[in-house]
Parts: C-alpha cells; structure tokens; sequence
C-alpha cells in the first residue's frame, strides 16, 4: 500500500508539472534583422522574463509574406526589425494590432512618426542610411576605380561584380527601388535599376547578405544598409563603405504586434522591453549598427552619422502603402527582372 501510495504521489506531481509546463508564458517572435542580432534579442528577453520565446528570423519581405498568409489563423505574436514600408503595409492591412507604448516618450521623433503613420500599428525601433560596401581587396584585384556614386554601379566595368537583394524578398532591396524613383523620378529610377540589373550577379533573398558575399569575397560590391557594411568590417573583413554622392534613402525598422496574438499580454511586455535603453544599447555587442530609437540607448562610435549623410525626405507613408509596394514591385518584376544579364 505504502509502495501504490508512492507511485500515487509521483503521478500526482508529474501531472501538476505538466499542467504548469502547459501554462508556461511564452511569446512567438517573427525577427527580421541579422541573426545573430536575433539570437541576442530572444536570449535577452527570455533571461529578462523568464518568457520562453520561439524566434524565426525571415527578411522583411518574407515575414510581411508570412503574416499575411497567417491572417485567418495567426501564429506570430510580434514582428520585430526589418524595414518600416512592410510593417506599414501589413499595418494598413488590418494585418497588426494598435499599441501605444509607455515607453513612447523616450523615443526619437522619427520613431513616433512613424507609429503615427500606421495609426499606432508599429513603431520605429531603429534607423539606417542606405548605401553599398566594397571589398577594396577585390576592387584592387579587378583593377576597379573606386566607386563613390550611384552612377558608379552601373559603368560596364562592373558588370557581374554587383550583388543586390530582390525586393520582392527584402525590405532593403524595396527600399532601393523606393529611393531611386524618389531620387530620380520614376522614370530615371528605373533606367538606373535597369543598368545596375546589367552588373548584378545575384538577386539574393536577404538584404544584407550581398555585403556577407562581399566580405567573403564572392563579390566586388553589395547594396546593402551602411551600418551591414560596417558589420562586416567591423567582423575584419577588407569592406569600405560608401554613402553615395547623389544622396540616399533610409529606413525605419519597426515593430508590430500581430493581430489575432495568442499571447497579447507577452506581446505588449516584449514590445516594452524593446523600446527600452538597455535592450536597444547591446544591439553593438553583436555587431549590429543600427541608430538606436531609444534616445537614451548607447550608441556605438561605428554607428554611421546621420546627420552627416546626404538623405532624401523619404515619404515613409506613400511607398510603404499597399498600393504603392505592390505597383512598384510589379513594375520591377515586369520592366527590371525579366531583362538579360
């Protein structure tokens, strides 16, 4: 008796930890910035919370994808990073949820203008100037003049030493596109991205990887975020970085919850946590650039300076609408993509 009475017991207390393990918190987060950046953040939080955390890194372009394929049946709690135009997509789309953070009032201007944008459905979390590296290295090799403009990218000489993302996949490819139709007009905007498609070796489905291939290098240049070229040479890879003569775009990376979260109340807790100082200032320790959204967050000596790069007035609202992406993406598919290299 003494024996069943014990086996009893045990039963008992496997059940009662498995009802607990059942009801553990746990928080299901869509990431869009560089891996290991990733990994830091859902480590992070985790140790913060003790909110166990199911992370799945995907460019901007995939995860907008995903989120909208989940609609009917949500699986993501919080889309976090990537470039701000998908988030305002997804936000038009009644595809995320309205949020206003306690935490709004330390953040930059930017940031909440672009919460502001999307009716409170995202928010800025960081910002970065485009541009491309080169591997100075390769450049030297090939016999290479330096490149410093835009209109570099496209002389014959480089042809198949260029590596850009697709825009369909990345939010950094997008807003390559959305700049040059700023920045030029439409219609020299997409002259430009037929010339630069003659030098381009590689459509990859990340925006940062073109700078990753560079490092490595498998290419001359990649069209990437200035602070992905610094990553790399930061990481002691032969990289110089260029902020182009004619002027640039930049982005917002953002953060929304997704609307339908099984798990809202962690959600809104992660949202916090991320607009916060201390989480924002490590993102340095893992080679990740970024201008922080968080006024108070320490910024690293090798983040790019705004303030001293040539930006265009990016209308944020206008070519992160539905409308806009979709036209514009259709038109590269149609006038850019189907043209011989």
């Amino acid at each position: 008796m003494k024996t069943a009475y014990l086996c009893s017991a045990a039963l008992a207390a496997l059940v009662v930890a498995g009802a607990g393990s059942a009801n553990a918190a746990s928080l299901t987060l869509y990431c869009s910035a560089d891996e290991a950046w990733c990994q830091q953040i859902k480590t992070g939080f985790e140790e913060k919370t003790g909110i166990t955390v199911d992370m799945t890194r995907k460019s901007s372009g995939e995860t907008y994808a995903q989120v909208r394929a989940e609609a009917g049946n949500p699986k993501g709690d919080v889309w976090w990073g990537g470039t701000g135009d998908p988030h305002l997509q997804a936000a038009e789309e009644g595809l995320t949820e309205e949020y206003i953070s306690p935490m709004r009032g330390e953040l930059h201007d930017w940031a909440i203008k672009q919460a502001e944008a999307a009716g409170n459905k995202t928010i800025g979390v960081y910002s970065g100037a485009l541009g491309f590296g080169y591997n100075k290295d390769l450049l030297a090799k090939n016999n290479l003049p330096e490149p410093k403009c835009w209109a570099d990218l496209t002389k014959p000489e480089f042809k198949g030493h260029i590596q850009i993302a697709n825009p369909n996949s990345s939010g950094t490819a997008y807003t390559t596109l959305a700049t040059m139709v700023q920045l030029m007009g439409e219609d020299k905007g997409f002259e430009f991205m037929k010339a630069l498609h003659k030098n381009v070796n590689q459509y990859t489905k990340s925006g940062s990887a073109p700078i990753k291939a560079a490092g490595l290098g498998e290419t001359t240049v990649g069209i990437v975020f200035m602070h992905d070229a610094v990553s790399q040479t930061a990481a002691g890879f032969p990289i110089v970085t260029v902020a182009p003569c004619e002027g640039t775009g930049y982005e917002i990376g953002s953060m929304s919850i997704i609307k339908g979260s099984r798990n809202i109340d962690e959600a809104k807790q992660f949202y916090d946590w991320a607009l916060s100082a201390e989480m924002q200032g490590k993102a340095k320790d893992v080679k990740s650039f970024q201008l922080p959204s968080n006024k108070a967050a320490a910024v690293s000596e090798l983040t790019p300076d705004l303030s001293t790069i040539k930006l265009i007035d990016y209308d944020f609202k206008k070519y992160g609408s539905s409308e806009e992406r979709k036209r514009l993406l259709s038109k590269w598919d149609e006038e850019v993509a189907t043209l011989p290299q």
